[in-house]
């Protein structure tokens, strides 16, 4: 994971401001937890969507298959961390949009 990243996140339909720390980690801890499964390669743009637990990921344009495990493990990391966002609340669905830059 060389190089910077930009991300867009989005909770429940509501864009989230993040302050540059917060976009690098959310970004770094996304393509980390995604650059391990299966079809993944290198990425150079990644969406992760997810609504009640449920994800689907999106890495350079492929939607990536996920068995229950990865799913529940990308979810979980997910909704963790943005849970402790500032002004984020419950999260019933989020999306996650990075670019490498």
């Amino acid at each position: 994971m060389r190089g910077s990243f930009k991300a867009k996140l989005s909770v429940n339909n509501v864009s989230v401001d993040m302050n540059p720390f917060v976009e690098e980690f959310l970004a770094r801890t996304a393509v980390g937890a995604v650059a391990s499964l299966k079809g993944a390669g290198e990425i150079h743009s990644l969406e992760i969507h997810q609504k009640k637990g449920n994800v689907k990921i999106i890495v350079n344009g492929n939607e990536l298959s996920l068995t229950p495990f990865p799913n529940d493990i990308i979810s979980n990391t997910v909704v963790g961390l943005v849970s402790s966002l500032k002004g984020v609340e419950n999260v019933d669905s989020l999306d996650i949009s990075v670019e490498a830059q």
